[in-house]
């Protein structure tokens, strides 16, 4: 055989996979394709057999908008108890479905079926019989191209029917990695995603009735509440609403239903049906993951894609701390995200508007703030005086027909003290009149010479300057334009003498 896909991984049961023969290519890792959910590469059904992290409990983890499973695995007990009360959730069941992360990161078992699909693909890529000529070259090449693209049948034997070629694939070219944010919520939390396929609008316009009806969809029990945490607008007219469910016992006590139990209650079949009545298109815990889960998703590439890109992601992670490499198959995942990256790209400048408002609402009030302040200074100033006006009055009537105290003589002589001080001809009063008498003779002095001469302020001056230069470069471009003209007009004027004398030449 042509093609080597490595060993593929076996199943956690009795059943081990046989190995693809060695080839001219190889070290694909993992090459189950069967077709998982939103971000999958492969999350086939897996019944009796452990999953990626060991166990049978379906955490259906989400990391944001088009994350989770859509399959309608369990694994969480028996229901919703007696009277919803969400306790009877403590035991798990050993046959059920399991899916990680949503599908997004399983690792599935290796089945005989796949073993044999991947030869089958295998021979349609390198060594079709269909023909029996060298047709099957070129058949090979074309089943290579469509293998690449992610899309196409590959007809290879008569006798078999042929390999539908999906974007899973490993040899599909259109794959990259991406990056998501990782919830930081605990499973005590109860947050769980439900996306409606209508616009936020009606969301929050219907918010009472859609909390009722789910209240509705848990049984109607009175000792549970639904609330609603957060509604967020998806691309396509979709909404996010993030949910919890608060169970209060008979002894007055409250606690939130865990978002693993709520989230397999709403994967049963019969809940599913009434969810999708009310327009949910996908439900999803928002859990946060442990060491051991994360350790355990970066250890493992997805299925197809190449672990050398894989490791690169993981060295590229900008924060490994929250941030968690995503697989992204085909042009409309890509789409997907970039819708996504718009939404919240309006949702970031909607926000940054919102701020640019209040801070120029805070602006505005801050300068009628600092106005009233002022004018309450300058009116306490007004008061302050008419309240000494006020107070002086009232002491000349308090003391009148009284001789002047010692303290009241001690305070006259000081003033006068002070005003002596004043009037002194070398004192304050001195000063002050010959700096008067310099002023008004610089003023005489400076009115009598701009009478002779003009000053011009340097900034005029450099403006005067440029305004000139620029009328200078006018001119000279305008006197090459007439230069460029006169030698026109002769070449004209020598092709017109020239035309003259041969045509002279032909009627002599």
């Amino acid at each position: 055989m042509a093609f080597n896909f490595g060993a593929p991984s076996g199943t956690s049961g009795t059943a081990a996979a046989t190995a693809a023969p060695a080839g001219g290519f190889g070290g694909f890792g993992t090459t189950s394709t069967t077709a998982g959910s939103a971000f999958s590469f492969s999350a086939p059904t897996n019944t009796g057999t452990t999953g990626l992290f060991g166990g049978t409990q379906n955490k259906g983890f989400g990391f944001g908008t088009g994350f989770g499973t859509t399959g309608t695995s369990t694994g969480l007990g028996t229901g919703l108890g007696t009277g919803l009360g969400f306790g009877g959730f403590n035991t798990q069941q050993q046959q059920q479905q399991q899916t990680t992360l949503g599908g997004l990161f399983s690792q599935p078992t290796q089945a005989p079926a796949q073993s044999n699909q991947l030869i089958n693909t295998a021979s349609a890529l390198s060594a079709p019989t269909l023909l029996g000529d060298e047709r099957d070259a070129i058949l090979a090449k074309w089943n290579q191209l469509q293998a690449f693209w992610g899309t196409g049948k590959g007809y290879f034997n008569n006798n078999i029917p042929p390999v539908e070629f999906t974007q899973e694939n490993p040899f599909c070219r259109f794959k990259a990695v991406g990056y998501s944010c990782m919830p930081n919520n605990k499973d005590e939390d109860g947050l769980v995603v439900l996306v409606f396929n209508k616009k936020e609008t009606d969301i929050r316009s219907q918010q009472q009735q859609l909390v009722e009806s789910l209240h509705k969809v848990l049984g109607g029990n009175q000792t549970l509440t639904v609330n609603v945490e957060g509604i967020k607008t998806l691309p396509d007219d979709q909404t996010e609403v993030v949910i919890y469910v608060i169970e209060r016992s008979p002894n007055g006590t409250s606690r939130r239903v865990p978002a693993t139990t709520l989230y397999a209650h709403f994967e049963q079949t019969n809940i599913k049906t009434q969810l999708q009545q009310l327009g949910v298109t996908l439900s999803m815990t928002r859990t946060e993951l442990s060491p051991a889960q994360i350790k355990q998703l970066l250890q493992n590439p997805p299925a197809g894609v190449d672990p050398i890109i894989w490791e690169q992601a993981k060295v590229d992670n900008p924060d490994p701390e929250k941030l968690i490499p995503v697989p992204m198959v085909g042009f409309k995942e890509l789409l997907r995200r970039l819708k996504v990256q718009d939404q919240m790209t309006k949702q970031h400048q909607t926000r940054l508007d919102i701020i640019s408002e209040d801070i120029g609402e805070l602006q505005k009030n801050q300068t009628t703030t600092m106005a009233k302040i002022a004018q309450y200074k300058r009116k306490l100033m007004d008061l302050s005086h008419r309240t000494l006006q006020v107070l002086i009055k009232q002491e000349i009537q308090r003391k009148s027909g009284y001789a002047i105290q010692a303290d009241e003589e001690q305070l006259r002589v000081q003033l006068d003290t002070i005003q002596c001080e004043l009037n002194a001809p070398t004192q304050f009063k001195g000063r002050l009149n010959e700096l008067m008498s310099q002023i008004r003779m610089q003023n005489h002095f400076g009115a009598v010479k701009s009478e002779e001469r003009y000053y011009i302020d340097a900034d005029l001056l450099r403006e005067i300057k440029q305004h000139l230069k620029q009328q200078q470069e006018g001119l000279s471009h305008l006197i090459s334009i007439i230069k460029d003209d006169l030698e026109d007009i002769k070449l004209v004027e020598h092709g017109l003498n020239e035309t003259i004398h041969i045509r002279g030449g032909v009627f002599s």
